[in-house]
């Protein structure tokens, strides 16, 4: 888990059980709940410290049973703190995290702990790993429709199951946007001459600045990349320069935005 961003110190690990309904009477899940019917009963919790923590850590993995002592990866959670509380249980405000996406659905552990739905990310660890499953190839969902975050083009960049993702930006050059969501300023680049779209994006998934200095000074991890338009690697670099200067002027990037350095 560290080797994935998640601190063991700051972690709670759960195993769900698939229970149509307890025997208190509350809803729970089974194996046809969709991912909002999980994360609502994820959120509420018994406040009863025996079951569930008082003071839960910040981190949530969450497991689901698939039979025996096998635990499926359905998501890391980020608790962002209790949101309500009546005389039984208190209800939570989560938020799904980046950390270990890549193997969301995938990964598989062996739960040694049957009667036990919960215990510390340190006792986990040491659990099995069963599997790592092989991802589905994800389909690429066009230029027009593309907004990653910085997490999700590491992604693209080194995960099997965005090759074709890999090579359809390979095959074009480009104006490009990289918006940082914590203030919303942009930042308006470009791919032309040798260089594609794709060899441009690798450089901000390894270093997260790409060499600008502006964003070097930003933490990537609030960084939103998209794509303005793209042209045949043909095209003449005068039309892809236009171009850019065109979108820095339209968002103002210059002046408001990134694009000062």
């Amino acid at each position: 888990m560290a080797g994935a961003g998640v601190d063991p110190a700051e972690t709670l690990v759960i195993r769900h059980a698939y229970v149509p309904v307890h025997d208190d009477g509350t809803h729970g899940i089974s194996a046809a709940s969709s991912d909002e019917d999980v994360l609502a009963y994820t959120s509420n919790q018994s406040l009863q410290t025996r079951t569930f923590p008082a003071s839960p850590p910040r981190v949530w993995v969450v497991f689901l049973p698939e039979g025996g002592d096998r635990a499926r990866l359905w998501q890391v959670l980020v608790n962002c703190g209790e949101t309500s509380r009546d005389e039984t249980s208190r209800a939570f405000h989560l938020e799904v995290a980046e950390e270990m996406a890549d193997l969301r659905n995938r990964l598989v552990i062996e739960w040694r702990s049957p009667r036990t739905w919960r215990v510390n990310a340190t006792t986990a660890g040491a659990y099995r790993v069963l599997e790592i499953a092989d991802a589905e190839p994800a389909r690429f969902p066009g230029f027009d429709r593309l907004v990653l975050s910085h997490a999700e083009l590491q992604a693209v960049v080194r995960e099997q199951r965005y090759a074709a993702w890999r090579t359809t930006l390979a095959s074009v050059q480009g104006i490009y946007l990289i918006t940082d969501t914590r203030d919303g300023r942009h930042y308006v680049g470009k791919a032309d001459g040798a260089e594609n779209i794709y060899q441009r994006w690798t450089a901000y998934a390894t270093n997260g600045h790409g060499g600008n200095v502006d964003l070097r000074r930003r933490d990537p991890s609030s960084f939103r990349f998209s794509v303005l338009r793209v042209f045949d690697p043909s095209t003449p670099e005068s039309v892809i320069n236009a171009a850019e200067v065109h979108y820095k002027r339209a968002l103002d990037s210059v002046r408001h935005g990134m694009n000062g350095g």
